[in-house]
């Protein structure tokens, strides 16, 4: 029944499509559960991205663009659903946002020839090209995030962290114990002690976890997390006065949504990112203008230019200049999933693309491969500014340390390989 109610969703969305739509992109969304208070701004930035294309520029290439969005819930079961319930209409590419959709999907888009972007999320090891073909995580990944981490609070100490202790707050899930191996590797190598809290979902009992902080006074906190957790944790750090400025989240652990809740007290907190913040760049005067100005946003038209609304039009944008890169290769504006997986791997990102886009350093550069679907690994720090209300990148971009992440990304993927019988590419 609950398929059969998707695929009913589903048709009457693309019933509802311009007619002369013939790139059709889909948004696995999730505008209600326990994080929808981050899916919706994340939706709208993705959609209202390709509202402009359409608007300002007949699309990609002279081709219409058809976005179809179909509810998870954050739900991997739901989100299963959605892709197979959409992957017979054409979608070049998922971008599912939850690293359990992103599992499930794995050896699914694998098969149907589709492919999947789980920008800075998912699997890391799918970084290598050579064995998944199909799956992409460009500019950065999981444990890029812990590594960047990590050189933060080496560079904040004098390049030495022995003797210090650090704690890793996670969300108990797939997406939560991503950065743990990559931490235990990076503790041998500079000597802090290293301690594992998870948190359960949905994250709003976390009592015990803080109880233990306060009581082995970590110097410094990393966090994982995701919705509420993100909050609650902030709130709970708050209420045991540990500094702010030694609290540190993952790129889904610093959005306005995690901070204002805490008022003043959350001031000086950071989070890492992969994208620059707020909305002083010439293309989010485009999406006023041709956008929400026309009544044509996908929510209120209030969250331009907050954290996840920005992630969500970087995660169109790197899909646009894919589609790009992909007519440009095959010699036709009509695309299909196999070439735009080509596009994908043939994508590269320059300053000078980005300032042409309104975007001028907006992310990194960054060129992908055969070998290499996941970028340089580069990212940078952000922090809150409680009183003015708004985020700003307190480092330049620094890349993670890949003498220790190469490696792992080598072993966790020819595990994968060697157990599915994937034959390596690019040789």
């Amino acid at each position: 029944m609950k398929m059969k109610l998707i695929t009913a969703a589903v048709a009457a969305l693309m019933a509802a499509s311009p007619a002369m739509a013939d790139l059709t992109f889909t948004s696995l969304s999730y505008r209600t559960g326990p994080y929808a208070a981050n899916g919706i701004p994340f939706a709208d930035g993705y959609a209202d991205y390709f509202t402009l294309l359409n608007e300002r520029d007949g699309g990609i290439g002279g081709e219409k663009i058809n976005l179809i969005e179909c509810e998870t819930g954050y739900n991997t079961e739901k989100g299963v659903e959605c892709y197979e319930s959409t992957k017979g209409s054409g979608a070049l590419v998922y971008q599912p946002l939850s690293t359990g959709i992103t599992y499930q999907l794995i050896p699914k888009v694998t098969a149907d020839g589709i492919p999947l972007h789980s920008m800075g999320y998912g699997r890391t090891s799918a970084k290598n090209g050579k064995v998944f073909s199909n799956v992409f995580n460009y500019p950065a990944n999981y444990w890029d995030g812990a590594s960047i981490a990590i050189k933060h609070l080496l560079d904040i100490n004098g390049g030495d962290l022995s003797g210090k202790k650090v704690a890793l707050v996670y969300h108990n899930s797939a997406y939560g114990k991503e950065p743990i191996r990559t931490l235990e590797e990076l503790s041998k190598k500079h000597g802090y002690d290293l301690t594992l809290l998870p948190v359960d979902h949905p994250g709003q009992e976390q009592k015990s976890q803080w109880l233990q902080i306060r009581r082995e006074r970590p110097d410094y906190v990393i966090m994982w997390g995701w919705g509420v957790m993100n909050q609650v944790a902030i709130q709970e750090a708050v209420n045991i006065r540990f500094p702010m400025e030694n609290f540190i989240g993952v790129w889904w652990s610093g959005s306005e949504n995690d901070v204002k809740a805490a008022g003043e007290a959350a001031d000086g907190y950071k989070a890492l990112t992969f994208h620059n913040v707020g909305s002083d760049y010439p293309l989010f005067q485009d999406i006023q203008d041709y956008v929400v100005d026309e009544g044509k946003a996908a929510g209120a038209g209030d969250q331009i230019g907050t954290v996840l609304y920005n992630r969500g039009l970087y995660a169109a944008m790197l899909a646009a200049e894919a589609a790009k890169t992909a007519q440009q290769i095959h010699g036709t504006s009509a695309i299909t999933p196999a070439m735009m997986r080509d596009g994908m791997e043939n994508l590269e990102i320059t300053e000078g693309k980005m300032t042409m886009l309104g975007l001028p350093n907006f992310g990194p550069s960054f060129k992908v491969s055969c070998e290499n679907h996941g970028g340089d690994g580069f990212g940078a720090v952000t922090q809150w500014d409680a009183k003015a209300g708004t985020w700003s990148m307190i480092t330049d971009y620094m890349q993670s340390d890949q003498d220790v992440l190469a490696p792992l990304v080598t072993a966790d993927s020819e595990a994968y390989a060697k157990e599915n019988n994937i034959a390596e590419r690019c040789n």
